[in-house]
């Protein structure tokens, strides 16, 4: 065995062991028949497939095969939200406080956050006349941007946003690099319609400085992300069709992210205390962080020990059961 066969068949291990068992060599050696003979490691292109490859068939075998739109649609949900946050963020940033009032500030700009909501408005519209690659580019360099601003501004002395508004948007760029890169005009436009309002929106409900409107905007927006996708996951359902459910799993960890004020005031009003403290904020943003993601596995794992209902098709072969 060759080592470039070898390294072929790790990857191989993405797929579930009855399908490696009857159709790895076949696999393998269709990806060998094309790969350049000198090559040591499967290219980038090919690693990716197979991984993807092993993930479709790991779910069509769990029965959630709708994990995957159902993805798609939290993305694109998350991209519309994060447009209207950088919308909004973009006004404040275009009000920084007065000279007297001591306060340091980036330029013109209330902070260096400016930088960041410029790269998602790019990303926003891009979405819309551009989309697939290089909308997932934009949103790539909009996500390194926020944590550029997140992690550099306090090393050079520059005011930043407060981490309730970065985390968020860092969560809702991840997702929303899984949207659908054939969407029609309408779903496409959304993300622009979403920045546009949310800017006008900063316009007739201004609270001042990024910490008090952050405090009452962050909460409100992932309550509304979570009812549209809850709302859409019943019409879905309707019809037999669950990619819905899978949208709201996989938007609980940025939902749960724009909630951590609320969620840290629960923790401290049972203390009596009247405002959430620094140390419960940053333990609610790490609980969810950390239990957001293994959500959507153990909802996988879940759905294949339920397993289809009787006379469904089954995933594998097809047959009715």
């Amino acid at each position: 065995m060759s080592t470039l066969e070898r390294r072929y068949r790790h990857l191989l291990r993405a797929y579930p062991t009855d399908y490696r068992h009857d159709r790895g060599d076949e696999i393998v050696g269709t990806y060998l028949d094309l790969a350049d003979p000198r090559r040591r490691w499967p290219s980038p292109a090919d690693a990716a497939d197979l991984v993807r490859g092993g993930l479709r068939q790991r779910l069509r075998a769990a029965g959630a095969t709708d994990l995957i739109p159902g993805v798609r649609l939290a993305a694109l949900l998350a991209l519309t939200t994060a447009a209207f946050l950088s919308g909004f963020w973009a006004l404040v940033e275009q009000s920084p406080p007065p000279t007297e009032a001591g306060v340091p500030v980036f330029g013109p700009f209330t902070s260096t956050g400016v930088v960041a909501w410029l790269a998602w408005l790019t990303a926003t519209f891009l979405a819309l006349v551009a989309p697939g690659r290089p909308t997932r580019v934009a949103i790539t360099v909009g996500l390194l941007a926020t944590v550029a601003v997140l992690s550099i501004s306090p090393i050079a002395g520059l005011p930043r946003p407060p981490l309730l508004v970065l985390v968020p948007q860092v969560a809702l760029g991840l997702l929303a690099l899984a949207v659908d890169s054939h969407l029609p005009l309408p779903a496409r436009a959304l993300p622009t319609v979403a920045a546009t309002g949310g800017y006008v929106f900063g316009h007739a409900y201004y609270w001042d400085a990024y910490r008090w409107s952050a405090e009452q905007l962050l909460p409100a927006t992932g309550a509304v992300l979570l009812g549209v996708a809850l709302l859409l996951a019943v019409g879905l359902a309707m019809r037999r069709d669950w990619r819905g459910g899978w949208a709201v799993v996989a938007l609980l960890t940025p939902v749960g992210l724009l909630s951590v004020h609320i969620l840290a005031g629960a923790v401290d009003g049972l203390g009596g205390a009247p405002r959430p403290t620094y140390p419960t904020l940053v333990g609610a943003a790490l609980t969810v962080g950390l239990l957001g993601p293994a959500v959507l596995p153990a909802a996988v794992a879940l759905r294949r020990r339920i397993g289809s209902s009787p006379g469904e098709p089954c995933p594998t072969c097809g047959a009715r059961r």
